[in-house]
């Protein structure tokens, strides 16, 4: 006697879970422009690695003979694959059943998705699309009579904090997000969303509405345009297939865990590469501004620059970057908004970043051009200086390996965020720094000499340009201040040397991290 009939059972499940909810159901989903869960996968992973994890999760009805009548798969997808050869956990809501709301077995596969991958100490990708739970809870449309979850069950935030300290965490917003799915979005180390097909809420619509009186549409409440400038998200992208890219390249430059060192890409670019553009890059006039990401291509190598984050914290670049195929972090000001100044908002993306490349072993590599921190009465209201503070915190706090190429501006504490311990400090000849940018300082130190002038604004442009005309490079570099005073020219294959020589250090510093309190 065999067990083809069971055997007959699971195949009758696995193809009803294939089908989702429905040819009517799956048919609606792609008619908003959006995919099925099981299509979004296979778009990410390699070909034919995905290896799904409880396939016939759901639940099923039988008839007086044991033949099954219906079947509801979990309306979770999980499971391991590989991107680029490297192992991976991937999982995510399937929208055409209950609109992503979860099924009994949907959350406990949504739950395990952070244990698989601390179990496996592989990366975590995920899909979100849907309104996190019901009021009608897991079970249907009829008021809840259980007494809920047990009193020692672990805080579901618990295995999401240890998956965040174990591998990186990827989720990507490709449809409405809102409640408990959203946090899990922002619990991430890199989130991202769709422009046209997805929103990101808190609570939706109808919630807003009896809760606070706003009759607002989802795209108004969180949509791309609110968020790429909000900060929930780091990246947004046109499309899912340019989402599944996105994943896989932020993942390129990050190691399979805390334990292991991110891989090497290729070293087709010449170390030696000396750009003649740089030499003339930051203008004489320290009042124009220039182009930062320009700099930046000149430098690592060509084509390895990723920003995340761009549209927060506008004044701070953040990205990853090679040079000569090793993965760094790139920390960088950008003159074009409030001359590159650290606002509240720069000190949390500063912050979030440094402790990104801390905990993933990457050397970072700050360009600084700092005036200080953001002043005036928004800033004071902001808290500008206690998230400035706490990004001073994570940068003293961090570990891996620093090189600071000062390009032009170093003032003030804020100028502090973009050295780290032990840093390598590289000087351009265009570098100066103080405690104060000139023109503060001489509004200060002058005052009175200048309220008594016969003409005020005469008399302050002449102690500016008296001032300023002063400024030298060789100083600071005379009296060993700084690694070394550099042509400018010559910064990437300075940088690629120092790359070569923190390798012994960055194979000492794998591991997990953990840091004392913050301000």
């Amino acid at each position: 006697m065999s067990w083809k009939t069971e055997v007959e059972g699971i195949e009758r499940r696995r193809k009803l879970a294939s089908e989702h909810g429905g040819a009517k159901a799956v048919e609606q989903q792609h008619a908003l422009g959006r995919l099925t869960i099981r299509e979004r996968i296979a778009g990410l992973l390699d070909d034919g690695s995905f290896r799904e994890q409880g396939s016939i999760a759901g639940a099923s009805e039988v008839d007086e003979n044991g033949e099954l009548v219906s079947f509801a798969p979990a309306n979770y997808v999980l499971g391991l694959g590989e991107i680029d050869g490297r192992p991976c956990a991937v999982g995510g809501e399937d929208f055409t059943q209950r609109g992503g709301s979860p099924s009994p077995a949907g959350l406990r596969k949504s739950i395990y998705a952070e244990e698989i991958a601390c179990d496996y100490r592989v990366p975590l990708i995920r899909f979100l699309q849907g309104g996190g739970g019901s009021v009608a809870g897991t079970t249907g449309k009829r008021p809840r009579t259980g007494g809920g979850e047990p009193v020692y069950t672990p805080n579901r935030f618990a295995s999401i904090a240890r998956a965040m300290a174990t591998a990186p965490v990827v989720s990507a917003a490709v449809g409405a997000v809102a409640g408990f799915p959203a946090a899990r979005l922002v619990a991430s180390h890199f989130a991202i969303m769709t422009r046209h097909t997805a929103q990101v809420l808190i609570a939706g619509p109808a919630v807003v509405e009896r809760a606070v009186g706003e009759s607002l549409t989802k795209e108004e409440l969180g949509g791309a345009a609110v968020h790429a400038r909000s900060g929930v998200v780091d990246n947004v992208v046109e499309d899912e297939v340019a989402a599944f890219e996105m994943i896989r390249r932020f993942l390129s430059y990050l190691p399979t865990n805390v334990g292991e060192l991110a891989p090497h890409g290729s070293r087709d670019d010449d170390p030696e590469r000396c750009e003649e553009a740089l030499l003339s890059i930051i203008p004489r006039n320290r009042r124009q501004i220039y182009d930062m990401r320009k700099l930046l291509a000149h430098v690592v190598d060509a084509g390895s620059l990723f920003e995340m984050t761009s549209g927060y914290g506008r004044a701070q670049i953040t990205a990853f970057a090679r040079l000569d195929g090793q993965p760094v972090g790139v920390l960088a000001n950008d003159t074009r908004y409030y001359a590159g100044s650290m606002t509240a908002d720069g000190g949390r993306k500063v912050r979030r970043f440094v402790d990104l490349c801390d905990t993933f072993h990457l050397p970072i590599v700050s360009f600084v051009d700092e005036p200080g921190f953001m002043i005036g009465s928004k800033a004071e209201e902001a808290a500008t200086i206690r998230f400035g503070a706490e990004a001073l915190f994570a940068v003293v706090q961090s570990t891996v390996p620093w090189a600071s190429v000062i390009v032009r501006k170093t003032y003030g504490v804020a100028a502090a965020a973009h050295f780290g311990p032990g840093a390598h400090v590289l000087s351009w000849p265009s570098a100066e720094g103080g405690a104060l940018p000139l023109e503060g300082g001489i509004a200060v130190a002058f005052r009175r000499e200048i309220e008594a002038a016969p003409d005020p604004e005469e008399k302050r442009r002449e102690l500016e340009a008296r001032f300023a005309g002063a400024r030298s490079p060789f100083p600071r570099a005379e009296s060993f201040g700084v690694n070394d005073l550099i042509d400018p020219r010559r910064t990437r294959p300075a940088l690629c040397d120092w790359i070569r020589f923190v390798q012994p250090r960055l194979r000492d510093n794998i591991g997990p991290r953990s840091y004392a309190i913050r301000p």
